[in-house]
């Protein structure tokens, strides 16, 4: 029988973060972790789930900007959707009215990323998988069927897409299981938020060791002075061996971000993640090309491919991080993850703190 989405809900959900300072930053000071949480009901017992992460004020825009898409999936079976995937994907970023608040970005993007991931998850629950299942389980066809490659062909061709799937297909199996046995490489920032104390740092740094953790952020950006004593507190704690990166969270200029991490070079640190603001791609590739061989991590806030195509294009990037709740969801994702394998540019999903990645 087909599952008819009979309506949206979406739910401000909110944390009080701030209140001890968890997730703060150099921009952002006083979060409160926060979602836009979707549910499509359907006519039978089966429901979507998506969401999409803010830090608090300004919640309540992207539901009612998710609200606001419902008439588009409202009626409509999941099997009209999941007989063609990339239709479904334009029908939901291509309405003419709505897309003029956008386009493809801006808070219309982040409730697109909310309701597509919505719908993918009733399809992965109608078909009895968990989502990477049933993505890994599809075709290299069926997956470049999937991708919005409007804007995109300069970079990527669906011709090269499907060679780059098909190239990979024979491992596939391989991969699947090293990751149910050990799953995919991680690394923490529970020691380096802007706001804890020096003595917080040092014990939560002490016990990422302890729970071995290989990798370990910090938040930089405030002060620089205040950020090599941090950072020589966690360097001290993890060691030589392990893997310390640092995130400015956009707060600098061009010329600034060159000369801090020219101070902060003494730390070892792998990678310096958005270091100015996300939109800047001949910045970020000026700042590449000054601090290497640091790498230079963004995506986080690359509101689509598009910005994504053009970072790599720059090579303004050392690293990609997506995050599957503010590009346009699925479909999107598998673009910018196909775009990071023609430029051979690992990818470190940014997942948020209540983040789908």
């Amino acid at each position: 029988m087909p599952v008819t989405i009979t309506d949206v809900v979406a739910r401000d959900v909110r944390f009080p973060t701030s209140e001890n300072l968890d997730g703060s930053d150099a921009m952002n000071q006083a979060p409160d972790y926060s979602a836009a949480y979707v549910i499509l009901k359907t006519d039978s017992d089966l429901e979507g789930h998506g969401l999409t992460f803010t830090i608090g004020r300004g919640n309540e825009l992207c539901v009612a900007a998710i609200e606001a898409l419902a008439p588009l999936v409202v009626g409509r079976t999941l099997e009209s959707f999941a007989e063609d995937l990339g239709a479904f994907w334009r029908h939901i970023t291509g309405d003419s009215q709505l897309r003029w608040v956008g386009p493809e970005k801006g808070v219309i993007h982040l409730a697109t990323a909310a309701m597509v991931n919505a719908v993918w998850d009733l399809y992965a629950k109608s078909e009895g998988k968990p989502l990477w299942k049933l993505l890994s389980d599809m075709s290299p066809e069926e997956l470049v069927r999937c991708v919005p490659f409007r804007y995109i062909t300069d970079a990527i061709s669906p011709e090269e897409a499907l060679e780059i799937l098909r190239r990979n297909e024979p491992t596939k199996p391989e991969r699947e299981q090293e990751m149910l046995a050990h799953g995919f490489p991680a690394y923490t920032t529970s020691a380096g938020w802007l706001g804890y104390s020096d003595e917080k740092i040092r014990r939560l740094s002490r016990e990422a060791v302890e729970e071995g953790w290989g990798h370990v952020k910090i938040k930089v950006g405030s002060d620089v002075e205040d950020d090599a004593r941090r950072a020589s507190i966690i360097r001290e704690e993890i060691g030589t061996g392990r893997k310390l990166m640092m995130d400015a969270n956009q707060v600098w200029d061009v010329g600034e971000a060159i000369e801090s991490m020219e101070r902060l070079s003494s730390f070892d640190p792998w990678w310096i993640e958005e270091p100015t603001s996300p939109d800047d791609v001949l910045g970020h590739a000026q700042i590449a090309r000054a601090v290497a061989p640091i790498g230079v991590a963004t995506g986080e806030h690359a509101m689509n491919r598009v910005i994504f195509k053009q970072l790599m294009q720059a090579d303004a990037i050392s690293f990609c991080q997506i995050d599957a709740c503010r590009l346009g969801g699925v479909n999107e994702v598998i673009a910018v993850l196909l775009l990071a394998a023609k430029f051979g540019i690992p990818v470190c999903p940014h997942a948020g703190g209540v983040g789908l990645s």
